[in-house]
């Protein structure tokens, strides 16, 4: 199973040694990962420095393979969002064994959906798992059975796997009721080199917080992997996440960057006490996941006086557009390909040839990228959907100007169709979120009858603001083409939201409306 172009050599390569044992060789005695488990207290719950961290996961490693755990065979996380979970994640792949984060939010049937699907041989879950309804039964892994093997496990090397051999295996929406899984390669953290750069203006010294869980591939590259492969440190935050803690929390630790989706950027922004004097030593801001207000980036810097830079990417390849320290933000884009990608705009149907600037299609990486996935998990059906030629497409669409910035229109299969048009929903909560009255806007089709579709507009109103749906009307159609202007406003309390804090489109008709 693979997207890429046949590579033209296949050198040893381990994703776990490549992260962490230039650490542990360098500098033993640094902290790898700062764990806070109360933002109140004066000292971190948990400090792992490099030496500790790779004894952790080679020790792991070793307990998973004296559990008779083969080089290929999946290993299921679904545990809390602690310590346990980034170790047990490298120490799989540390074993040439195949980790598949998950969330420990996940309800049974969707668990057991995945690790049917994998076809998994081990889960590490913090609660337990009715298996006998799987046709294989997986080894079962509790909290304490981890802490043990990070403690106690028989401690091996990291094992000889090849940069195309299989390292993770994550699971994301697919075209089909069921998620898909996207499996990645071991040179999945090469992939990420141009993000050091091109995204983060990284460095040793820096000390990363990142305010995701570990089942999303933005916090396991941004939060873990690249810190680590920098010999920077990772911060993690296990306690509750109350906005107006994440400015304190960035003080305490002295996190010089900070990662989260832009809607915990609007609750700080909204909540939490922000000036130019406080976090004194955070240097900038990133972020991802989904489209952002245009009015954030201006709100943050003058709350703040730092920037935030945007970055745009998908489980496949992770993060591969974005502004940086180098690359300015150009309002209404979200970057520039970086540095050493091969990035071009394709027709929506038809062939594999680049458009000229300006052309609006879908947004392509080419198939030699070292970041992109080996392919989807027994899905060679949608493997064919993506490729075009030397070009993979995963599904987003944008525009790319004559200076290489790219504007982000939205997903293909969540374009709106009105009037005959293709409307992005980005586009028009755009436009609504300007009103003075809206906190949050998503937008979506509405069924108004079984063969009728319209443009619907989810509206979160700021405190004290009253529901107006014929002014709101009114101010759309001043900033809005006829056939992009939303035919219903609908009211609601908040917007449904992944645990990652992503906006469920799919989920919007059906929340009650605004009490």
């Amino acid at each position: 199973m693979t997207l890429l172009l046949t590579p033209t050599e296949n050198p040893p390569f381990n994703m776990a040694r490549y992260c962490i044992a230039g650490g542990a060789a360098a500098t033993p005695a640094k902290p790898a990962l700062i764990v806070i488990g109360d933002a109140s207290a004066q000292s971190p719950s948990e400090i792992w420095t490099y030496a500790d961290l790779e004894d952790a996961v080679l020790r792991t490693a070793g307990a998973l393979r004296a559990l008779g755990l083969s080089e290929g065979d999946r290993v299921m996380i679904r545990l809390d969002n602690t310590s346990a979970y980034a170790i047990l994640f490298f120490a799989a792949i540390a074993a040439g064994l195949v980790a598949l984060p998950a969330s420990s939010l996940l309800t049974d049937r969707e668990a057991l959906f995945l690790l049917a699907d994998s076809g998994a041989a081990a889960v590490a879950s913090a609660a337990s798992i009715d298996t006998r309804t799987l046709a294989h039964t997986p080894i079962a892994l509790s909290p304490d059975d981890v802490a043990r093997m990070m403690r106690d496990g028989p401690r091996i090397d990291y094992a000889p796997t090849r940069a195309e051999a299989p390292a993770f295996l994550i699971y994301t929406s697919g075209t089909t009721a069921n998620p898909k899984g996207v499996l990645h390669a071991q040179r999945a953290a090469l992939g990420r080199r141009p993000m050091y750069r091109g995204w983060y203006g990284m460095s040793m010294d820096d000390r990363v917080l990142h305010a995701g869980a570990f089942n999303w591939t933005f916090t396991l590259g941004v939060g873990l992997t690249d810190p680590w492969a920098n010999g920077a440190t990772a911060l993690i935050y296990t306690g509750e996440k109350e906005p107006t803690l994440w400015p304190k929390l960035i003080e305490k630790t002295g996190a010089t960057l900070f990662a989260a989706v832009p809607g915990l950027f609007r609750q700080m922004l909204k909540y939490a006490p922000l000036a130019p004097a406080a976090m004194p030593t955070l240097r900038h801001a990133l972020m991802a996941g989904e489209a952002p207000p245009p009015s954030l980036f201006d709100d943050w810097t003058a709350a703040t006086g730092r920037a935030l830079y945007e970055g745009l990417g998908m489980s496949e390849i992770s993060t591969y557009i974005s502004t940086a320290p180098g690359v300015p933000r150009k309002p209404g884009t979200v970057g520039k390909a970086q540095a050493g990608r091969r990035v071009a705009i394709l027709p929506v149907d038809g062939a594999d040839v680049p458009l000229p600037p300006g052309s609006e299609g879908l947004i392509a990486v080419h198939r030699s990228d070292p970041g992109l996935m080996l392919g989807y998990w027994n899905r060679p059906a949608e493997e064919a959907e993506v490729v075009r030629g030397d070009w993979f497409t995963g599904g987003d669409i944008g525009r790319m100007d004559a200076e290489g910035y790219i504007t982000h229109v939205g997903r293909n299969n969540e374009v709106m169709k009105a009037l005959g048009y293709r409307v992005s929903p980005m586009e028009v909560e755009a436009a609504l979120a300007a009103h003075p009255d809206i906190a949050e806007v998503a937008c979506a089709e509405v069924a108004v009858r079984p063969d009728v579709h319209v443009v619907g507009a989810f509206v979160v109103l700021k405190s004290g603001a009253r529901p107006n749906g014929a002014e709101i009307l009114a101010f759309a159609a001043e900033r809005l083409a006829a056939y992009k202007m939303p035919r219903e406003i609908r009211f609601l309390d908040q917007l449904p939201r992944t645990a990652n804090g992503k906006i469920k489109r799919t989920a919007l008709a059906s929340m009650p409306p605004a009490s």
